[in-house]
């Protein structure tokens, strides 16, 4: 006996069957995707601006893994944190958004070491890749808009003093790069 090969099902099959819906039935299923999970609603918030701040459900999401209360048996999750600026560039092209997610992280990433103590090397190679894609992020902002950014940037770096796996020097060497040294 043959076994037939089945289609996978792709965006296009979706596509297809959207395109035959009228407005209501539409509506309907953005609905349906909304209540679905915190994320589809955070989705949502962003792409439509809707709500005071679009950013404050995913820096929770940051906050909460990549600065994890240890008291309380949480676990780092820089995938996690990862994901969330992700979803957030995905939901609105908002490169200031992005820049303010990516300097969170890194101020989170490196307040969590001064509060519990040298973590190891991939902790900090995510947090100086993330430092490079803010910096990446912020040099293409508007100039009276890096101001606020780079002072935090160097927050970082000057907090970051003493701390091993090359984390400091790394931070160092990015920010010079970006920024001169008169700055």
């Amino acid at each position: 006996m043959t076994r037939k090969n089945k289609k996978t099902s792709s965006w296009t099959d979706v596509k297809k069957i959207i395109n035959s819906f009228d407005k209501k039935e539409l509506i309907g299923l953005v609905g349906d995707l909304y209540r679905l999970s915190t994320a589809n609603k955070d989705f949502f918030h962003a792409r439509f601006s809707i709500g005071v701040d679009p950013l404050k459900s995913y820096k929770r999401i940051i906050q909460n893994a990549i600065h994890p209360y240890l008291e309380d048996n949480e676990t780092l999750d820089i995938e996690r944190a990862n994901d969330a600026i992700k979803h957030y560039s995905k939901a609105i092209d908002d490169p200031r958004g992005e820049a303010e997610l990516m300097t969170f992280y890194v101020e989170c990433g490196n307040n969590f070491t001064l509060s519990y103590g040298d973590i190891d090397e991939d902790f900090y190679d995510s947090l100086l890749s993330m430092y490079e894609k803010a910096i990446d992020v912020i040099i293409e902002l508007p100039v009276n808009e890096q101001k606020a950014f780079i002072e935090r940037l160097h927050e970082v770096m000057t907090s970051a003093s003493g701390i091993g796996w090359g984390y400091y020097d790394g931070l160092c060497a990015l920010y010079y790069k970006a920024f001169s040294a008169d700055d």
